[in-house]
């Protein structure tokens, strides 16, 4: 075992076979703590952000908190019972891209794809930015190293992602538990302080600095809206919950609207009547549990449970990102490396390219929560109407039993959510939100650029056209003086051509192929049969989705039963026509050459197919 192998395994745990998939799952308790987190950390900054822009119209403005909250709790409701109907229509996960493609197209489907992957590297950022800054608040000497922490705290993130579902939920129900019961705890004291005349009752003098308009609440409004992302999290995620699945996803949902809400206008509740006002330094949450709790335990248990509840909240799109981007990458939208399971059962790649995201975001921005709100809430709002009118159609297509009343709430929330989508981009367009209105047409171009790849690559491959042939069955010769094995990963032009090379090299020659879970046995025997019948195809079961080390023991193997002569390994590989085109394909060859001269194989060749 190799050095990077040992510390990989110490630090994520070992393999789990394929076989282990089924059993990583999640009860709803977990559930509600994975998928949920993003939308109900959001309490801990929402309010404040609806605040920052009502402070600037005076203290007489930000009693208009408290209805803003409400408004923003009926779309919440609306968009809640909206997306129970897109779990009931799609059992097996329904997220914004899946609905949007198969109702609406292509073109809408990437759209909500795109959207929803900047909404969740965005809402990493946020969420740890927040978190930070709920820590920051309760110890002011570590504000001058908030990016560091933030870099830290995604790290760890990352780490714990890495290691398996299941590990996940276990490792964030006790911090989302405690920020629920915390929170409710300070609501509870907090009003009853109020009804025994402790609070405090009037508001400093502030400047007016904006007058009140239908614009301003307006911007009020879209800033406040950040609490509801992540709330689709729960239907793109269905197939993480224990079975029956679609069931326990609507169940934890409406747990997930109805926590959200009472927290939600809890929390503007008590700014109200504790005429809270935002400082330099210090979050809304804060502010409220110096007040109700005091400078003890309770205060600070409040601050570090919010921070946990804010680092964890990331971990909705860690949940769901990856997941997304195995759609995109099975459809040949994303580079393929995206579409592979890790060592732990969970999409590796696509949790390191999340990190990796949300990290630049973070130094650019500087950990600054105020600096990134303006970005924020554009790409779910999108998905959210894209994903709702999609389901519209859906109903009207498919009219099944009781669609007519599914139409009409998915027809709500597709109106509903399309006029907030209006007012965010129009309040905060000049703010930021134009880089995100800049960015989804990109990222869809870059999608049609990576498809247009694929497909040309797999016309170029591809067999089709190539007559049957018949080969005479090779005899097997008195003495082995040449053998050879080929690597099969798929049954191509290139792979064609390698054959033709072993049989001018070779006397003796075996085929082999992996699979790690995704082939289809009978169709390539078949295709085999009618091209390469003269040599034998042997299939090996991989069950931790490993190529590498099962092609290393089968030719240690035959290489022991021919100790005298060497043993020639073939490995097929096609050349791209530009070398970043090599970035959209697994690099297979250069591993697998690396590992079979490790192993001291001393005959590798390399058969290239130049596209």
């Amino acid at each position: 075992m190799s050095l990077y192998t040992q510390i990989k395994q110490v630090l994520l745990g070992k393999s789990l076979p394929t076989s282990a998939h089924s059993e990583e799952r999640l009860t709803n308790a977990a559930a509600l703590a994975v998928l949920s987190s993003d939308a109900l950390s959001s309490v801990a900054y929402a309010t404040e952000e609806i605040l920052l822009i009502l402070v600037a119209a005076g203290s007489s403005a930000l009693g208009l908190s408290l209805p803003i909250a409400v408004a923003i709790i009926v779309l919440l409701g609306i968009v809640v019972l909206s997306y129970r109907q897109t779990i009931r229509a799609y059992p097996q996960g329904g997220g914004s891209y899946i609905v949007a493609r198969e109702n609406l197209g292509l073109y809408p489907g990437l759209v909500a794809g795109g959207s929803l992957m900047i909404d969740y590297i965005l809402t990493v950022t946020v969420s740890i930015s927040a978190g930070t800054a709920a820590l920051t608040s309760a110890i002011p000497s570590l504000q001058s190293h908030t990016v560091l922490l933030c870099l830290v705290f995604i790290f760890l993130l990352m780490l714990a992602n890495l290691r398996g579902v299941k590990e996940s939920g276990n490792i964030f129900m006790i911090p989302t538990y405690s920020f629920i019961a915390s929170v409710f705890l300070l609501i509870l004291v907090g009003l009853f302080k109020f009804t025994t005349g402790q609070a405090v009752t009037a508001y400093p003098a502030l400047s007016v600095k904006e007058g009140l308009s239908l614009f301003f609440i307006l911007r009020a409004f879209s800033a406040g809206c950040t609490a509801l992302t992540g709330v689709e999290a729960i239907s793109d995620g269905v197939l993480a919950f224990k079975p029956p699945e679609w069931q326990n996803a609507r169940l934890t949902l409406l747990y997930l609207g109805g926590l959200l809400g009472l927290m939600f206008v809890g929390i503007t509740c008590l700014a109200n009547i504790y005429h809270i006002v935002p400082e330099e330094g210090q979050t809304v949450v804060s502010l409220l549990g110096r007040q109700i709790f005091g400078g003890g335990p309770l205060y600070f248990f409040l601050q570090m449970v919010t921070l946990l509840i804010l680092l964890l909240a990331a971990n909705t799109s860690y949940a769901d990102f990856p997941r997304l981007c195995y759609f995109l990458a099975r459809d040949g939208f994303l580079p393929r490396q995206l579409a592979l399971l890790g060592d732990r059962l969970v999409y590796s790649n696509g949790i390191i390219l999340l990190s990796l995201c949300a990290a630049i975001l973070v130094i650019i921005f500087k950990g600054q929560v105020s600096a990134v709100i303006p970005l924020y809430a554009v790409g779910v709002f999108t998905s959210f109407t894209l994903s709702q009118a999609g389901m519209v159609r859906h109903w009207f297509q498919g009219q099944t039993s009781g669609w007519h009343s599914s139409a009409v709430m998915n027809g709500l929330g597709a109106i509903a959510t399309a006029v907030v989508l209006g007012v965010i981009v129009f309040t905060k367009f000049l703010l930021g939100a134009w880089l995100v209105v800049v960015a989804i047409p990109i990222l869809v171009s870059l999608f049609l650029a990576i498809n247009r790849h694929y497909q040309y690559v797999a016309e170029r491959l591809s067999i089709q056209g190539l007559a049957p042939r018949s080969y005479i069955p090779r005899p097997k010769p008195e003495k082995v003086t040449h053998p050879a094995v080929v690597i099969v990963g798929q049954l191509n032009r290139g792979t064609v051509e390698a054959l033709e090379y072993a049989r001018t090299v070779a006397d003796e020659i075996v085929a082999i192929h992996v699979d790690i879970g995704s082939t289809d046995r009978e169709k390539l025997q078949a295709k085999w049969r009618n091209l390469e019948s003269d040599i034998p195809l042997e299939i090996i079961e991989s069950p931790y989705r490993s190529v590498i080390t099962p092609i290393v023991e089968f030719v240690r193997q035959f290489e022991q039963r021919y100790p005298e002569v060497f043993t020639t390994i073939i490995i097929p590989a096609f050349v791209t026509r530009n070398w970043w085109d090599g970035i959209l394909h697994n690099q297979t060859t250069f591993f697998l050459k690396n590992a079979l001269r490790a192993k001291r194989s001393r005959v590798i060749t390399t058969v290239r197919y130049y596209l």
